[in-house]
């Protein structure tokens, strides 16, 4: 059986759509309250729509996440939560370090990075007067194993592997548990949108699983995260990247 949510209020970032709607979906038929936040309103109003079919409350959140004193009005204005899944984010496209310009390398960086960063310092506060709290990053296979033609995306994602590791250090006294996921490839609207599609279907003959990670497999680590299941789990960046990148002892 699934562990429950019950009684927990969840914002993620970047949800109205690809796998932050997957991550709203999952957490709210495990009985989770949820804070949709998207650029887009009616990409938000639809993620909403489908938290509370599920039985859930669903609170909408619209703003640019590179704006930060108005993205975090926005969000500290939702109410507190005892879950972040810091979601949002951007294609990293196929770009060479050449290839890659001023405006294209700060907005990766605004969006992955700074936004990663002030949500949870919007946040924490009530976390902390809770004692207690779980944050979910969004990093990336490309955070482990580098990648040939998007290290902006690589850099960006890298980032936010070394936020998880050195706030899972600095928030333990709060019982406040920081973790990531890093997915693999996964085929949504914003990776199609940055890779050809013939490309794709040549990666995924490569996979040894012999297949690309669907949204809900991300969403099921990101929900077993959110967990109390994972209750002494911090500092950890899980992979779900069907077996193409293994890293360990």
């Amino acid at each position: 059986m699934a562990a429950t949510l019950e009684g927990k209020r969840a914002l993620i970032t970047g949800a109205g759509g690809g796998m932050g709607r997957s991550h709203a979906v999952l957490m709210a038929e495990r009985g989770a309250d949820i804070v949709i936040h998207d650029i887009k309103d009616d990409g938000a109003e639809e993620t909403a729509e489908m938290v509370r079919e599920k039985g859930s409350k669903a609170t909408v959140v619209v703003a640019d996440i590179r704006d930060i004193p108005t993205f975090a009005a926005a969000i500290a204005g939702a109410g507190p939560v005892d879950i972040l899944v810091n979601n949002a984010g951007v294609g990293g496209a196929r770009r060479t370090i050449e290839d890659i310009n001023e405006p294209v390398f700060n907005q990766m960086f605004e969006v992955h990075v700074r936004g990663t960063f002030f949500a949870t310092q919007t946040v924490l506060p009530s976390m902390k007067e809770k004692n207690d709290g779980k944050i979910i990053n969004i990093s990336s296979i490309y955070a482990m194993g580098g990648s040939q033609l998007a290290s902006h995306y690589s850099a960006a994602k890298s980032a936010i592997s070394g936020f998880t590791k050195s706030w899972a250090r600095e928030l333990a006294p709060w019982h406040i548990k920081v973790n990531a996921v890093a997915p693999g490839f996964i085929v949504t609207e914003m990776t199609q949108g940055s890779n050809p599609p013939d490309k794709i279907e040549e990666r995924a003959k490569l996979m040894p699983l012999g297949k690309f990670c669907e949204p809900m497999d991300i969403s099921y680590a990101v929900a077993w995260l959110a967990s109390a299941e994972t209750d002494l789990i911090s500092g950890q960046v899980i992979s779900p990247n069907s077996g193409e990148v293994i890293v360990g002892y």
